[in-house]
């Protein structure tokens, strides 16, 4: 392998902005130092699973990874503190390629800063911005510090392509990679360590991953269950729950008029999925694992009123992202004043009985899978293969005779 330095080993400086990055940057590390033969080393900013892969990240993960408008603001010094600390040890290491993962609000502003001191250097995009939802200028305005995007989602490219958006690969979604483990995962066991009744339904309740998220959602997800019960349907609940807010999950729902199950770890999450008859969902990439898991759903979500006021500029269909693959808004949601009991319960009624609504999504289901699977590459090795093209391209443009 070529690269600038000519000492045979290429350099990448590669930036996670939040945990799910982490995931994704690990995933693209671990494929590219198999494609490399190990001549391959890494800098930059990541978590857990980055460092186990051999990155020393340059400061702890937690320092930037926020979500949502306030959140930002509220850290906004430290954030771009952290932001030009990200700039000078980049343009100190003279990397062959710098990938930013994800976080646009912290990771784009690095490119651009980089891209001025370092401009023949490649720049990668692993995560597309939501240009299809809202803000599609950003396409366009991210051509000249952005060489290349890694789409997880199959209508990226084409996105980008109408909008005047930098050149964009779909690789896949990182979730695409555990379709065989899941098909193969068998979920009796998990039914038979919570004693689940064989005359109630099982239903899975994903009330989301962030305090925030759940402090608005179960409310009217149980006042959801009060209605489903009080029409006589006999339920057990399972709710996958993050350590951090399991306490508050068990607080709440102690009330509920029916078994609630908390479940525990990745493994029984999926297996909860495979259980359940339907889901009472969250928006968010949940909604695409249930899909993956072949579960029917209903999806209800609220939001403060600031990131309420921009639904307003969002000018797509859908926030649930299967839907959006599917181009069909097979899954219902209902969003902000509509996420109550009277809509989310009949609808979910629909899905857990037989008949019209529920064939419609187990059919839409099985073509979610088929359209993800793509080629049957793993994400990773498709993303690995597009940042090994790239920074090839680019030194053998460079390299003089």
């Amino acid at each position: 392998m070529q690269t600038r330095q000519h000492d045979g080993i290429a350099r990448i400086f590669i930036i996670a902005g939040e945990h799910s990055g982490d995931a994704l940057g690990a995933g693209l590390m671990a494929a590219l130092k198999a494609r490399s033969q190990g001549e391959i080393a890494f800098a930059g900013v990541g978590g857990e699973r980055m460092a186990a892969e051999g990155l020393k990240s340059l400061f702890p993960l937690d320092d930037i990874s926020v979500m949502g408008p306030m959140a930002i603001l509220r850290r906004l010094p430290a954030l771009i503190t952290r932001v030009y600390d990200c700039v000078d040890a980049c343009i100190a290491a003279e990397p062959d390629a710098l990938i930013i993962i994800d976080a646009p609000e912290f990771t784009h502003p690095i490119a651009k800063r980089v891209r001025v001191q370092l401009p023949e250097m490649s720049i990668i995009d692993y995560v597309s911005p939501s240009v299809w939802a809202w803000r599609p200028g950003r396409a366009r305005k991210m051509r000249p510090y952005v060489n290349h995007i890694l789409a997880l989602l199959p209508f990226e490219p084409d996105a980008h392509a109408k909008l005047g958006g930098p050149d964009c690969t779909y690789v896949g979604h990182p979730l695409v990679e555990r379709l065989d483990w899941l098909e193969q995962l068998d979920p009796a066991p998990l039914a038979q360590r919570l004693g689940l009744s064989p005359d109630h339904t099982p239903l899975v309740v994903l009330p989301g991953s962030r305090a925030s998220e759940v402090g608005r959602l179960l409310g009217p997800f149980g006042a959801t269950i009060d209605a489903l019960v009080a029409d006589g349907r006999k339920l057990d609940v399972l709710i996958p729950a993050v350590p951090r807010l399991r306490e508050s999950i068990s607080t709440v729902t102690a009330t509920w008029p029916v078994p609630v199950h908390l479940i525990d770890g990745d493994p029984d999450k999926w297996r909860a999925f495979k259980l359940a008859r339907a889901a009472l969902a969250a928006s968010g990439t949940v909604t695409l694992e249930l899909g993956l898991a072949g579960t029917p759903m209903v999806v209800g979500y609220r939001v403060d009123p600031l990131a309420s006021w921009l639904r307003y500029v969002v000018h797509v269909p859908s926030i649930v992202l299967a839907n959006l693959i599917l181009d069909s808004n097979a899954f219902p949601e209902f969003l902000q004043e509509h996420c109550v009991a009277d809509q989310l319960a009949p609808a979910l009624s629909e899905v857990l009985d037989d008949g019209g609504p529920r064939t419609m999504q187990l059919k839409e289901l099985a073509r979610l899978k088929s359209i993800m699977r793509a080629d049957g590459t793993a994400p990773s090795d498709r993303a690995a293969d597009v940042v090994l093209t790239l920074i090839g391209a680019r030194a053998a443009a460079t390299e003089t005779p």
